[in-house]
């Protein structure tokens, strides 16, 4: 389901919308089903989404005209009288999957104003966000009865200046035929490369008018002025006085924000910062752009040098959109007394983002690892006090019969459960998850959200001893960092960060060449075939599961570690 690849629904579907069929029925599924696609069916069921779905997914009204859809709308335009969309749904979405604008109209689509696989299930614009490229979902690959009949074709829209995913073009029509490419793949293409070329365009005159609310705001040598947009910065003399990191990292997350909401008055800043910042955004176009921050310092100037300014959380650590969602949305739920699930990859940061949520209140710490019965926890466990529950999918039957029989007779009880998906769950298992799927949070692993990394590094960088110089980075190695996919997530960042910061001998920022192997060598820098493909994701799910161990990673694979190494090598020519 790659550009280059066609979609197993194309050149098996009768026996894929039979496996369609066992699965919705709970019965076992033939040989020879794509994984990929039974994972996404599993995943819909997960988010708790009804397979005979027949109300559209909505979402709230966006707060003034997103900046993607202002640069879409004249491409768009120009592009739907010129090319047509009859029997074909031509729909654009922001980052998040909710549909920003639809043109045309087919039956077997019908209206939806989500695409995220929370909402609808499997599809080709969540698969497009996914895999960064190109992606095609057909009839029974789909998790929703509606859509059994359509197959669509979705490409992700990038930024011109950072490369994130800022939204998905999609072109839906009736089922193709066996074995053929999507037919309006071309079409979907041509747009996201017209709207991209919007976008840079764009982005200069963006550039500019931060630059004249700056000028006009720093007016005066003494006036401490910040401007910023989350890609630029610009800051006054008089200003980086008085900013510690913690205060620029605070404005920088307002900046990100002030697209979605008002951030007009004072900054929140931390405690101990010994300035105040008065924010204005600065709007193009009827949008905001950026913020102009006015720094002052406080009355009494040495209680800024005397306070210690304490760190922020790693756990909460980043500005990408993917990243705030999560977290605000965690949030939000457990402001209540009910269930809360956090599920992600191993090391994302699910058992630490729980212990932040709930701050100083009484936690009871359970770990199926170790307890696997739950018969530790359970029986002294408080009412009153919260229980957090790690490694959810290492419970043994037992224990997960437990939960399920604590839930059904106490559904507001004070529990929150981690969750790692992996291997298949079992029906009791399932039936925990999907009794919490209402109440549940995925965390993006770090390769969805690789803008945050530089913000990571600093706070998970160890104190360093007095007269030591802080540890920084080079432009390089920042890249290299940023390209590798972490299969460990923020865990291996830190393990790597720290490794650093111990165990070097020379002085200066880190350079390239001090980087582990696999982070080093960077994802793949050429178009693989179908089986370098299959080979490269054979070799990083042994490394991940191995540690980044390559030794360990070919003898599982059967190669010798040369083997391993010429083939890592061979993928980056």
């Amino acid at each position: 389901m790659t550009t280059t690849d066609p979609s197993p629904a194309a050149t098996a579907r009768p026996s894929l919308g039979l496996a369609r069929e066992r699965f919705l029925s709970g019965r076992p599924l033939p040989r020879g089903v794509p994984e990929d696609v039974v994972a996404a069916w599993r995943r819909a069921r997960f988010f708790g989404v009804p397979h005979d779905l027949a109300a559209p997914a909505t979402c709230p009204p966006l707060a003034g005209e997103p900046a993607l859809l202002g640069a879409a709308r004249p491409v768009l335009d120009r592009i739907v009288p010129a090319r047509g969309v009859d029997g074909t749904v031509l729909v654009l979405t922001d980052e998040r999957l909710r549909v920003l604008w639809t043109a045309g109209n087919t039956a077997e689509f019908g209206a939806c104003g989500d695409l995220s696989e929370q909402k609808v299930g499997h599809n080709s614009a969540a698969l497009a966000v996914r895999v960064r490229g190109r992606a095609e979902v057909h009839g029974p690959e789909h998790f929703l009865d509606r859509w059994q009949g359509v197959s669509a074709v979705s490409v992700p829209v990038l930024g011109p200046q950072s490369g994130q995913i800022l939204g998905t073009v999609t072109a839906v029509t009736r089922l193709c035929a066996p074995g053929a490419p999507h037919p309006q793949a071309a079409l979907a293409e041509a747009t996201v490369a017209a709207i991209e070329t919007e976008l840079r365009a764009r982005a200069g005159w963006d550039e500019r008018v931060l630059l004249d609310a700056y000028l006009r705001a720093a007016r005066g040598p003494d006036r401490a002025v910040a401007a910023l947009d989350g890609r630029n910065r610009l800051v006054s003399e008089a200003a980086q006085r008085l900013l510690t990191p913690e205060v620029l990292g605070v404005l920088e997350r307002t900046a990100a924000g002030a697209r979605d909401t008002d951030v007009t008055g004072f900054a929140t800043l931390p405690e101990g910062a010994g300035c105040t910042a008065r924010v204005t955004p600065v709007c193009r176009d009827g949008r905001t752009i950026g913020i102009v921050a006015a720094l002052e310092p406080l009355d009494d100037p040495e209680q800024k040098a005397s306070a210690p300014v304490p760190a922020p959380p790693v756990t909460l650590t980043g500005s990408s959109v993917s990243w705030r969602h999560a977290v605000g949305h965690a949030v939000e739920l457990a402001r209540s007394r009910e269930p809360l699930l956090l599920t992600g990859e191993r090391g994302t940061g699910k058992s630490a983002l729980a212990r932040e949520l709930f701050g100083q209140s009484p936690v009871q710490v359970a770990d199926a690892a170790r307890d696997t019965g739950l018969d530790q926890a359970l029986p002294g466990w408080r009412s009153d006090r919260l229980l957090l529950l790690r490694h959810a999918e290492r419970l043994a039957q037992p224990g997960v019969a437990a939960l399920n029989s604590l839930l059904d007779q106490h559904p507001d009880s004070r529990l929150l459960i981690t969750y790692t998906p992996g291997a298949a769950a079992g029906p009791c298992l399932q039936r925990l998850l999907d009794k919490l799927s209402a109440r549940s949070v995925s965390l993006p692993p770090l390769r969805e959200r690789a803008e945050d990394i530089r913000e990571l590094l600093p706070a998970l960088t160890p104190r360093t001893a007095p007269g030591q110089p802080p540890l920084t980075w080079t432009l390089d190695a920042l890249h290299a960092l940023e390209r590798y996919p972490w299969p460990g997530n923020v865990t291996e960042l830190a393990h790597v960060v720290r490794a650093l910061a111990e165990h070097r001998r020379v002085s200066g920022p880190v350079r390239r060449a001090e980087l582990p192997d696999a982070v080093r060598e960077g994802p793949a820098a050429r178009p693989l075939s179908p089986m370098e493909h299959a080979e490269r994701a054979a070799i990083l799910e042994a490394l991940r599961r191995h540690g980044g161990n390559k030794a360990r990673a070919a003898a599982a694979l059967g190669i010798g570690r040369a083997t391993l190494y010429r083939k890592l090598r061979g993928y980056r020519r």
